[in-house]
């Protein structure tokens, strides 16, 4: 999968923007807020039309657009994949609502208004940025998305199951409380839990099987950059869990690893219902539905450690790393594409060896675009055969150039 052209129209830092990029890497040169997150930023957006680290919709479109009253932001871009050459453009237009502003998107692939979830697989990239350590040390909320955005992009159906789950989930919730509050009965129950379980099924064995192949990808890569020092596993953490022993029975010690994988979509599904079923009461005193996916957790370890409560700063970086290189070759393997690799400002906290081992993994990927203020941060043999850009105030130097 290749991106050949990005064009950008009042895109954060960028007012106008019209550029090719080339095969291979791609470094981005400059001081800080001068667009290049938001280069790279842009690049991600194509995948899915969610944003990266922004709140709103609105703060995408720039600031100084947003004082005309037709404000708007527009990315199109021609990418490659499977010999085909595709057209994406997304519009984001700031409309009218009262005394509000609200953001509306539209998105277009080869001239054809598609929904968001019909975006997924169109185009596939792997972002790394600072706050992407969050995953590893942040809430489970921040696991559950990227596991999510990784499954969107890895399977087109994951997508639309998400979403339905998520519709489900809001029409159930919204029963409890009334029933809670006494303007429903319980009735009702039964036809939203196998409506939640039948999507929960799907999504809980999609994320057992994506982890379990994420695992197997990033396990080599983090011994590889740490020479041999760290390893890496990941543990899926359902909120309903199909292998918790049935109560009464003692379960495995807490870092015996369980294979979720083993337990099949149907197995997952009745188990869920007898699960929810158990929940009634607590469900019904708390106004929510308790399990779920959208409780799901999954921890990153190393040596049986949690990282989360023990990883120093340099192995949670590392850690992330080999879980944003082993999405690569995932991706690859689901798709029989090579996403664009998206690198932000990550070697400046490396040291020399890491810097050097990653360097050497990034030389392998089709095409990989990186961030940095430094140009020394790159050795002399990644330098001479990378095309370098200066970025400053929203414009890039468009004559490419080696070192």
């Amino acid at each position: 999968m290749l991106l050949n052209h990005l064009s950008l129209t009042n895109f954060r830092n960028f007012t106008r923007l019209e550029i090719d990029i080339s095969n291979g890497s791609t470094i981005l040169v400059g001081a800080n807020a001068q667009g290049k997150t938001s280069f790279l930023e842009a690049i991600y957006f194509l995948t899915g039309a969610i944003t990266t680290h922004a709140t709103s919709d609105r703060q995408l479109i720039n600031f100084l657009a947003q004082e005309q009253s037709q404000a708007f932001a527009r990315l199109v871009a021609e990418v490659e994949a499977q010999d085909r050459i595709q057209r994406i453009e997304i519009r984001l237009t700031l409309e009218n609502h009262g005394t509000d502003r609200r953001p509306r998107k539209e998105i277009l692939v080869n001239g054809l208004r598609r929904r968001m979830r019909e975006l997924a697989g169109t185009f596939n990239a792997v972002i790394f940025l600072p706050q992407d350590m969050e995953i590893v040390e942040g809430s489970p909320g921040n696991r559950r998305r990227y596991l999510d955005s990784t499954l969107i992009q890895g399977d087109p159906t994951y997508a639309a199951t998400l979403s339905d789950y998520g519709k489900v989930l809001s029409q159930r919730n919204a029963l409890l409380k009334s029933i809670q509050d006494r303007r429903n009965s319980n009735h009702q129950l039964d036809f939203w839990n196998d409506q939640l379980c039948d999507l929960g099924a799907t999504i809980i064995r999609a994320r057992a099987l994506a982890l379990h192949e994420l695992a197997r990808n990033a396990a080599p890569i983090q011994t590889q950059l740490t020479r041999g020092k760290e390893d890496l596993q990941l543990r899926y953490l359902p909120s309903y869990d199909p292998l918790a022993p049935p109560e009464g029975q003692m379960g495995l010690p807490i870092d015996s690893p369980l294979d979720h994988t083993t337990v099949g979509r149907e197995e997952i599904r009745t188990g869920m219902l007898v699960a929810l079923q158990s929940k009634r009461d607590e469900e019904l005193a708390r106004g929510v539905s308790v399990i779920g996916p959208h409780r799901d957790d999954f921890g990153l370890l190393s040596k049986g450690v949690d990282l989360r409560l023990y990883g120093s700063r340099g192995q949670n970086r590392t850690a992330m790393l080999a879980l944003k290189l082993a999405e690569i070759d995932w991706l690859r393997d689901r798709t029989g594409e090579m996403p664009i690799l998206l690198l932000d400002e990550v070697l400046a906290e490396l040291d020399a060896e890491r810097r050097e081992d990653l360097l050497q993994r990034v030389q392998h990927v089709r095409q990989a675009v990186l961030t940095a203020a430094d140009l020394s941060m790159f050795s002399d043999s990644f330098r001479s055969t990378a095309t370098i850009w200066q970025v400053e105030a929203g414009r890039i130097n468009h004559h490419a150039h080696t070192a």
